[in-house]
Formats: structure tokens, sequence, C-alpha cells
């Protein structure tokens, strides 16, 4: 609707499948975090419905605590009604992309850190890479184009029909996957032009695209580590990872900016990785030994992606969580407004 009108959100996350609602209660970053903050950076106010029925407006000036709760709060302060926010002006439909090849992790910091000035990036990481090649990456980054073109159209979409056998993702395959992925770029750098949905979305060209994972499904795992902590605790995982050999082929490493307010919003200033690891025996242990390095490194884990991360460790990864579970209490919200996950952890 907006981009042929020459604006574009100012934080959108990996995918368009998401309601604005879901932005905000998840808080959602994208690929322009070390400049531009969270999705909640750019919301005004909104209107939230409360268990009795009463709406209230929230806002950084107007019921501060429920604007802080309700950001990165995963629903559990209310219905979120309306909300207004703020877009970016752009000139065109394109994105101006540069991809870097990097040999190892060192290399990959050092890459992130000089395109820092860049408005966005990200690189896709080989989680499979060992050795003097641990941390292997395309990085990605861009800005909008100045072709004046915003004849925008969506795309039509792929879609995968059926569950893949389970056997198909292994070692073998996803380690084959990302020789060629990563050989794909000939040269160092590589300079080209996209399209928004392909730089910002690449995903959604693929319905049903989890079935690639088999009928047990995946699992997203989300860290984030603070800066001093990063490029030792990355190599640490990878290496966790790698020895594991249960990794898939999507791995997205990101650079972010100062944390906010928020009670419970994921990012802070470090790195990010996400991986995804098909269902199979083994893994929950994995993770689990994986939160216990995350933890001890002072980061935390994304609840947006959650489905398995214990209390204590959650606890310890977001020091505001006490001031969220005290406003619930107060506001009685604990009866109306629950999950699965918020259950889990204490919430």
């Amino acid at each position: 609707v907006f981009l042929p009108e020459g604006w574009f959100l100012k934080v959108t996350p990996g995918t368009k499948l998401i309601t604005v609602g879901g932005a905000i209660a998840a808080d959602v970053h994208g690929k322009n975090h070390h400049v531009a903050g969270c999705f909640s950076n750019t919301v005004e106010n909104f209107l939230l419905m409360l268990p009795g029925g009463e709406t209230v407006s929230c806002s950084r000036s107007q019921n501060r605590e429920l604007f802080l709760a309700t950001c990165g709060g995963m629903g559990l302060t209310g219905i979120i009604l309306q909300a207004s926010f703020y877009l970016k002006p752009v000139s065109s439909k394109h994105i101006d992309q540069l991809t870097v090849r990097t040999q190892n992790l060192q290399a990959t910091f050092d890459a992130f850190e000089q395109y820092s000035a860049r408005p966005y990036s990200v690189a896709w990481i080989d989680c499979l890479a060992k050795q003097k090649a641990l941390g292997r990456s395309l990085l990605m980054v861009g800005d909008f184009a100045a072709d004046n073109d915003l004849r925008y159209h969506s795309r039509k979409k792929r879609g995968i029909p059926f569950d893949m056998p389970c056997f198909l993702l292994n070692r073998l395959s996803v380690k084959a996957f990302n020789s060629l992925y990563y050989s794909r770029i000939k040269n160092d750098f590589s300079e080209q032009t996209v399209d928004v949905d392909t730089f910002f979305y690449p995903l959604d060209a693929i319905d049903n695209w989890n079935r690639i994972y088999g009928k047990n499904g995946f699992v997203q795992y989300q860290f984030i580590l603070p800066k001093e902590n990063s490029f030792s605790g990355l190599e640490k995982i990878l290496d966790m990872t790698a020895r594991s050999g249960m990794a898939g082929f999507l791995a997205v490493l990101k650079l972010y900016g100062p944390a906010n307010s928020n009670y419970l919003s994921f990012p802070l200033e470090g790195y990010s990785l996400a991986l995804d690891f098909k269902i199979q025996p083994g893994l929950f242990e994995m993770l689990d030994s994986l939160d216990r390095v995350v933890t001890k490194l002072q980061g935390r884990i994304y609840l947006a992606k959650d489905a398995r991360l214990s209390r204590e460790n959650f606890d310890q990864g977001y020091p505001q969580v006490d001031k969220f579970r005290s406003l619930r209490t107060e506001l009685d919200l604990n009866k109306k407004f629950k999950s699965l996950q918020s259950t889990r952890l204490g919430l």
C-alpha cells in the first residue's frame, strides 16, 4: 500500500506476514537495528484493551509502564486495538546490495564493523564450517536505491506441497548446500540491485517452507550476546553446533545497537545468531547446553522464537522481568491474558 506512495517501514522483520499488533507485542527488529532500533522506536502511541474491556492510550509519556510492558510483552498486557507509528520516505522499490564474502568469524566481525554505516546489514553464516573456516559468511549490506522506481507488485509464490522425508535434511546434505551457497559469490565482493522482497523477505516467496524439515518440524533458536562477549561466545557456540551436525542451512547473524527501556525487548548492543534445527533425538539437550553458554555470557533468548526455554535461564537474561510481573499482578492481567510460554516462564 505505502511503497508505491514513496513510504516504507522504518523497522521491518524478516517476514511481512505479520500484524502491527504482533510487531509491537514482539517488539520486532530488522536488518537495521544498529541504526534504527526496534519497531517500538517508530511507535507514537497505541490503544490497549484491558481485561475488563476498558481501553487506555499508551505512549512514552502516557501510561508509560504499560507502554514499556506491552512493547515486547508477547500479548500479555492486553489487546492492541489501534496504533500510530512513523514510516520513512523512500524513492525506490529496489535495494543497492553489496555482498561481502568472508573467510572466518574474525573477518565477518571486521566486515560488519567496516560497513556499520550502511543502514541495513545481515549475514548468512555457514554453521557447519570448522577450524580455519569457522564462521565464514556472506554479509549483505544495502540501502534504498535512488532510481525513482516505485512500481511495486507482490511476487507470485511457490510452495512446498508436502512434508519432505526427514532423512533428506542431514549433515551431508546441509554441508553440501552450505558449500554451494557460499561459493555462489565468486569474488570477495559482489554488487547488485534487488527488490525489497528479495532483500527483506526472501522466505516469504515460498509457501509452507517449514515442510522442508519434515513432519516433525523444526525449532528456531535465536540468541544475542553483549558486544564484548560476542566473538568468544559465537566462536564457542558455532563450534558446538558444527560438532553436533544438527544445525540447518538457515543461520542468520546480525549487528545490534543499544538496548531500549522496554521490559522484555530482546535486542541489546552486540550480535545475535538465529539457527534452525530439525527436531531430532538429542536436540533439546544440546539447546540446553547452548542456553548455559548464552546465560553465562550475559546474553538472552528471543521470546518470539522460544518454545522451550527454562524460567531460570530466562530470568537471568531479562533483568527487568520483575517489573513486568509486578505490573501483570497489579492490573490483574494473569487470568485473562496468558499463554503456554507465559505459564512456563512464570510471566
